[in-house]
């Protein structure tokens, strides 16, 4: 077996690859990507009255379409009411950033980091309650976002639309991790 020296001994460590603890109530809907000569497709979901068929219980009141400029980071946004289904396409390269604030979720507390976009084509469910922020990832071109949600914007009294300090968390969450 190959010994290190002692400096290389004392900073080694083994990369943890066990699941991180997911969010109660957020979900990834894995979604297939068509390609042929001339370009691609990705079918982002089939809706009968409003319903998306893989996200039970989600009724689409509104679709959005959002940018975000090289190394740009959005957060944090957090909602009472509304429910949000994020897409990004595989072009692009985003950090998603989820925090469960629901007072006695059995999650209470826990934060995900994800990758979107980056050659996968997936759907995230953002449940109300748990904040969410994103970094474009791209230090010369804009990342795109296509979401869909189940409570119409307004800007009156009953705008479900809260925010938090982007750096609630401590600022370097926003950090590329170096591993």
């Amino acid at each position: 077996m190959t010994q290190f020296n002692e400096r290389a001994q004392e900073r080694y460590f083994v990369q943890d690859y066990t699941a991180k603890r997911r969010i109660e109530g957020v979900e990834l809907v894995e979604l297939k990507r068509f390609n042929d000569d001339g370009g691609s497709m990705t079918e982002l979901g089939r809706l009968e009255g409003g319903l998306h068929r893989d996200l039970p219980g989600f009724t689409v009141r509104q679709v959005n379409f959002s940018t975000l400029d090289p190394l740009a980071i959005k957060a944090f946004h957090l909602h009472k009411r509304q429910t949000d289904v994020w897409y990004v396409p595989p072009s692009d390269k985003l950090l998603l950033v989820l925090a469960d604030l629901r007072k006695g979720s059995p999650t209470e507390g826990t934060l995900m980091r994800m990758i979107l976009g980056d050659g996968n084509s997936r759907l995230v469910r953002i449940p109300p309650g748990v904040a969410h922020g994103c970094r474009n990832l791209r230090p010369a071109t804009p990342c795109q976002i296509l979401y869909f949600v189940d409570v119409q914007f307004s800007t009156a009294a009953d705008c479900d639309e809260g925010r938090i300090p982007w750096d609630f968390f401590g600022a370097d969450l926003w950090d590329v991790a170096r591993e």
